[in-house]
C-alpha cells in the first residue's frame, strides 16, 4: 500500500475544489499579514510605562509642566501621545478632563484595534470555508460512484479524504487567526491600563493651579509671529532655545 502523502492530498485538493480552497488560502494570507503588521506595530510602540509614570508623577509634583511633557514627548509611542494630550488638557481643561482625555484615549485605540476585526471575521468563516469544500468534494465522489465505474468505491474514499483536507485546511486558518486575535487583544487591554494608569494620575493633580493662564497669551502672541516668520528664523530660534534661551512659550502648548 502506499503510503499517505499530505503534501500530494492537499494539493490534490486545491485543484479540485478550487471554489473553497481559494478563499480559504486568500484568508491566510490575511492572517499572516496582520500578524506581521501588528507584531511590528506593538513592538515599535513598547515602552517601560511604570519608569515614566513615577517620572511624570514626580514633575507634576513640582508643578513643571513643560518637564512633563517633554517626558511624553521623548517616551514616543501611543503611550506618549496620549501623555502628551492629558498634559495638555490638564493644563487648559481641567473642568471636562474626563471626557476629553476618554476621548483622545479611544482614539488611540482605534489605532491599537485596527486589522484586528480580520483576524476575527477570518477565525469565524475559515471553518465554514473548510466544511464547504468538504461537502462539495463528498457529493463530488457520491456523483462519480453513482456512475457505477470499476473501482468506483475505492476512488470515492480516495475523493472523500482528499475533501476532508478542506475541513482541516479551514480549521488550521482559523485557529491560528482566533488564538491571534485574543493574544493581541491581550494586549490593547494592556495599553488601556495603562491609559487608565496614567488618567488617574491626571486626575489626582486637576485641582492643582500650574499658572498657565499667562503662559497660554504667552503661547498666543509667539503663534501669531511664527505665522509672520520664514523658517530660517524659526530654526534660529530653535537653535537660541537648544543653547540655554528661556523660550517664550512652553513646550506643552504647542
Amino acid at each position: 500500500a502506499n503510503p499517505f502523502n499530505l503534501t500530494q492530498s492537499f494539493w490534490q485538493y486545491f485543484q479540485n475544489d478550487l471554489i473553497s480552497s481559494i478563499p480559504i488560502t486568500i484568508c491566510s494570507f490575511l492572517v499572516v499579514a496582520v500578524i506581521i503588521e501588528r507584531l511590528m506595530f506593538y513592538s515599535r510602540n513598547h515602552r517601560d510605562i511604570s519608569a515614566f509614570v513615577h517620572a511624570l508623577q514626580s514633575q507634576l509634583e513640582k508643578g513643571n509642566l513643560e518637564a512633563a511633557q517633554m517626558l511624553a514627548s521623548q517616551l514616543g509611542s501611543v503611550v506618549g501621545e496620549v501623555a502628551e494630550e492629558g498634559i495638555r488638557l490638564l493644563a487648559v481643561q481641567k473642568e471636562d478632563f474626563s471626557r476629553a482625555y476618554d476621548i483622545t484615549v479611544n482614539l488611540v485605540v482605534r489605532k491599537l484595534q485596527k486589522y484586528l476585526p480580520i483576524l476575527a471575521t477570518v477565525g469565524a468563516v475559515a471553518p465554514f470555508l473548510g466544511l464547504f469544500g468538504t461537502v462539495s468534494g463528498v457529493i463530488k465522489a457520491l456523483f462519480h460512484m453513482s456512475l457505477g465505474s470499476e473501482g468506483a468505491s475505492l476512488g470515492m474514499i480516495g475523493e472523500i479524504s482528499n475533501a476532508l483536507i478542506a475541513t482541516g485546511y479551514g480549521l488550521a486558518i482559523a485557529i491560528i487567526a482566533v488564538v491571534s486575535y485574543n493574544l493581541f487583544s491581550n494586549i490593547v487591554k494592556r495599553y488601556g491600563d495603562d491609559f487608565m494608569l496614567l488618567k488617574l494620575l491626571f486626575l489626582s493633580f486637576s485641582n492643582v493651579d500650574f499658572g498657565v493662564e499667562g503662559l497660554v497669551r504667552a503661547h498666543s502672541q509667539q503663534q501669531a509671529t511664527h505665522n509672520n516668520s520664514n523658517p530660517e528664523d524659526m530654526i534660529k530660534d530653535m537653535t537660541k532655545q537648544s543653547q540655554g534661551a528661556k523660550p517664550s512659550y512652553p513646550e506643552f502648548l504647542r
